[in-house]
């Protein structure tokens, strides 16, 4: 299914592909930039914060560490 997000910064409305209605993680505006941290909740935007490419290559880190500790 396609979410439709409203950049804050730019208010540019772009689209996201969802497999289920519920989604937390990094959301990146297709014509500013602006990197987010997003929250959808049954298909509504409940969270958004300003997210800077440092924390996101954490999160990334951070994610590829479970998924390296699950397969063990």
């Amino acid at each position: 299914m396609l979410m439709k997000i409203k950049c804050p910064s730019c208010e540019t409305e772009g689209t996201m592909s969802l497999v289920e209605k519920d989604y937390e993680g990094p959301y990146r505006c297709w014509k500013c930039r602006a990197l987010f941290s997003i929250k959808l909740e049954d298909n509504k935007l409940t969270a958004c914060e300003p997210l800077t490419e440092e924390e996101l290559e954490k999160i990334q880190e951070i994610e590829a560490i479970k998924k390296k500790m699950g397969r063990e």
